[in-house]
């Protein structure tokens, strides 16, 4: 079912910022409910042009004068990529709710550019299982549980533990030092309050570290698990945990960088299990 209540919040027009900021976040509305809703806005679309929406923040979706709201600075190169990242930072603080469809042809409104990106980006988070495909109406963005959560952090842990305790008894501690900014970045990104800013800073981290056993596939798939993980569950809200959790799990990170350091393996075991199981 499509939830009614969030599009009128929604039609402020607030900016979009990228991963890195909530304020000003983008409120993406979503589609009204109804067999045929949205579809007078879809049959009135014009045919898109060659270069795939990739015209600048200013102009409007249809080649008209922009309206006076304020715009989601999207520039003309990689406009697909800016859109999915928009998108992946709205699913994390909850702007892309959990049950409810969203039409790409609104979206896109929202962003200033066609469609096109946008439904492009959307099948991007379809194949991420992120969102799925409502036919003649648009994507709804998947319900997820607690036991979806858990079965994450058990495949992460699998992973990922072998892999530190490796890591732990080869890496120089010279090596180790160099990722302490990257800890450091996660407390304050978590400090922020902001689950989008933390939620990147916390993936940087873990690639960084992942990086170090020289095994491209292997962040690939992390990074997978890792961002699925970072996505709300049902019923969480807008903002997910608040600034004290997030600071506690960046926390997490030094103290696991200063197990490695030491060598502690079952700390370093110990650690890196409880914090899959308190994941963002």
């Amino acid at each position: 079912m499509v939830k009614q209540g969030t599009q009128g919040s929604a039609a402020t027009g607030d900016a979009v910022t990228g991963p890195a900021g909530c304020a000003g976040r983008f409120r993406v509305p979503a589609q009204p409910a109804g067999p045929d809703a949205g579809r007078g806005r879809d049959r009135c679309d014009r045919p898109e042009r060659a270069e795939d929406g990739e015209h600048t923040h200013g102009e409007h979706a249809h080649g008209e004068p922009a309206p006076s709201r304020p715009r989601p600075v999207v520039q003309r190169s990689s406009v697909r990529g800016q859109v999915l990242d928009a998108l992946r930072t709205a699913l994390v603080t909850g702007d892309l709710r959990p049950g409810e469809v969203y039409s790409a042809p609104v979206l896109a409104e929202r962003f200033g550019v066609s469609a096109t990106p946008v439904r492009e980006a959307m099948q991007q988070l379809a194949l991420e299982d992120a969102v799925e495909v409502v036919p003649n109406r648009g994507f709804r963005v998947v319900e997820r549980g607690a036991r979806e959560l858990a079965e994450l952090a058990e495949i992460r842990a699998l992973i990922e533990v072998p892999v530190m305790v490796r890591l732990a008894r080869t890496v120089s501690v010279e090596r180790w030092a160099e990722l302490r900014p990257l800890a450091e970045a996660t407390v304050r990104a978590a400090s922020s309050g902001c689950r989008a800013t933390y939620a990147e800073a916390d993936r940087a981290f873990h690639r960084a570290v992942l990086a170090l056993a020289g095994n491209e596939q292997l962040v690939r798939i992390t990074e997978d698990l890792h961002r699925r993980a970072q996505w709300p569950l049902v019923g969480s809200g807008p903002g997910g945990r608040g600034r004290a959790e997030l600071v506690a799990d960046a926390h997490e990170h030094t103290a696991l960088l200063d197990a490695l350091i030491a060598g502690d393996l079952d700390v370093v075991r110990s650690l890196v299990g409880e914090h899959f199981n308190g994941a963002v």
